[in-house]
């Protein structure tokens, strides 16, 4: 996914004494820094006619530019020159919000030679077609985030209008932008005359004004992008880490991939998961005698304070049998109460909220309908999606039905959805949804009632392809690549991108409340339930 169309395309861009695209994030970014890229796996395994789009053409990534964060949004100049395909406007939109709910400086790197035209009516119309990137844009600027953009070479249609409500516009000798290209004007007026001349830098810079400096190659204009990030106010995380320094967890994090096992069917514990992604491995719980099945408290990632609500595994007591164990990984009413209270106070606190998903679902049944679950369900969304501070969610395995939703699942607009490669996104399992499918032809005890052997091999071998087809649906490749999940890292690389994440939740300030540890709401919290244990 990261090699674009290859090296013979990458051979073309370098015969033309221009930078690839990833040639050119590694200029612009601080020497030896990492990049975070999110939607790698847009389009992945998709075919447009005979060709595939990587990416979906374009590379979108959180870097760091003289120690700042930035989302850096790269068409990829490898694949059909940068052209925008079906998706690739969405993934252009989903860096865009990501940037301006955290305030992240935006830089463009545009080579984009427009859409790609035989799938335009998959990318073009929509409420989120190429034309809401636009708005995105004016968002950004009506929020005050700045935005850098860098002209490298086409820039067609759609691509020529993304540049220009940004700060600071930079066009290469190479560049050009304009509404139409000289191949539509020659066919429309019979005019000859190139790209260049239409819509170059002398004509941009010089004369129309839609850009600000014309500079000869790619690294002038990555040098350039850089000065101007410089001249930005510097990141607030070390004001708000105080006297506190990342420190590492006192386990390693690469020991997750061990602790969390891929089969969803088998428990672990998850204090052992927080243990390997706060910093010394330090996590204040707050409630834990309350909803036992549920895990919420605060640690520090990268000396910053964030809220963790996570999924406990296995059993826990049942508080209304006390002779009895029910199983955990699914919301009961004290569950949902507990998150609800600790998501509000970490939204009052100013608090990032992280969300580790490993849930089957809501409690069902007469007893859960007589506790009132729609409501105490109602109460968690209605917090989630009114929450300001910045919610990040990871699906580590089982996701599914209302319990991904009441967890901030994606459709509640967390800043970023991460998945694993064990991660199951779904309403339900397979063999569920195959049983209820097929509940009118089998007993009380899941077994096919018939005894013909025909009509039985028939109900089988359905149940199987239903089982199957389910199966495959969850797989998290396919949630990525269809965007209904923002990215899959391994397990073992966790901590790293919380760090960078909480990091960008406190590196600009002024636009939402951030409180001192002294008056979090969370203390009178912790002190209503029985203190802390």
């Amino acid at each position: 996914m990261r090699d674009g169309w290859g090296e013979k395309y990458a051979a073309r861009v370098h015969e033309k004494q221009k930078l690839t695209t990833r040639e050119r994030l590694v200029q612009l970014c601080d020497p030896g820094s990492e990049l975070f890229e999110v939607g790698t796996f847009v389009n992945f395994g998709e075919r447009f006619g005979k060709l595939e789009s990587p990416a979906a053409g374009v590379i979108t990534v959180f870097g760091r530019v003289h120690g700042r964060l930035c989302m850096i949004i790269a068409n990829d100049n490898t694949v059909a020159s940068g052209a925008w395909w079906p998706r690739t406007p969405e993934k252009i939109q989903r860096a865009q919000g990501i940037a301006l709910k955290l305030r992240l400086p935006t830089l463009y790197l545009v080579d984009c030679s427009g859409l790609y035209l035989p799938e335009q009516r998959r990318s073009f119309s929509g409420q989120r077609g190429a034309g809401h990137i636009f708005k995105m844009n004016s968002l950004l600027s009506d929020a005050g985030v700045p935005q850098v953009a860098g002209v490298f070479g086409d820039c067609i249609a759609g691509g020529g209008y993304m540049p220009l409500i940004s700060d600071r516009v930079y066009m290469t000798e190479q560049a050009y932008m304009v509404i139409a290209g000289a191949a539509l004007i020659k066919g429309a007026k019979s005019t000859k005359i190139t790209s260049l001349d239409i819509g170059g830098p002398e004509v941009h810079v010089h004369q129309s004004g839609c850009a600000d400096v014309r500079v000869p190659d790619d690294e002038t204009l990555l040098e350039c992008m850089r000065r101007d990030v410089a001249r930005l106010p510097s990141s607030a995380a070390d004001f708000y880490r105080g006297d506190a320094r990342p420190i590492e967890p006192l386990y390693s994090p690469r020991e997750l991939t061990g602790i969390v096992p891929a089969d969803h069917r088998q428990a672990y514990d998850a204090y052992e998961l927080v243990a390997r992604l706060t910093d010394q491995s330090l996590f204040w719980e707050v409630l834990p005698d309350v909803g036992t099945e549920m895990i919420c408290g605060v640690g520090r990632v990268g000396g910053l304070y964030a809220g963790f609500i996570l999924n406990r595994q296995g059993l826990v007591d049942d508080p209304d049998h006390p002779e009895e164990q029910r199983p955990a990984a699914i919301l009961y009413r004290q569950g949902i109460a507990k998150v609800a209270a600790f998501s509000r106070a970490c939204n009052a606190d100013g608090i990032p909220l992280i969300w580790l998903q490993d849930i089957s679902g809501f409690d069902i049944g007469a007893e859960a309908e007589r506790h009132g679950l729609l409501g105490y369900g109602s109460n968690l969304i209605y917090t989630n999606s009114t929450n300001t501070t910045p919610m990040f969610t990871v699906l580590l395995r089982k996701a599914s039905g209302a319990g991904y939703y009441a967890m901030a699942g994606l459709p509640y607009d967390p800043v970023l959805q991460l998945s694993t490669p064990a991660s199951r996104l779904s309403v339900m399992d397979g063999r569920t949804l195959a049983i209820a499918t097929y509940n009118t032809k089998l007993d009380d005890d899941f077994e096919i009632m018939t005894q013909d052997p025909v009509e039985r091999a028939e109900i089988e071998a359905g149940m199987l392809e239903v089982q199957k087809r389910i199966e495959a649906d969850m797989d998290p490749y396919v949630a990525a690549a269809q965007m209904d999940t923002d990215e899959i890292i391994p397990l073992g690389e966790l901590r790293a991108w919380l760090e960078v994440l909480v990091e960008a939740s406190y590196q600009g300030f002024g636009y939402r409340r951030v409180k001192n540890a002294r008056i979090w709401s969370l203390h009178d919290l912790a002190e209503i339930g029985g203190g802390v244990r």
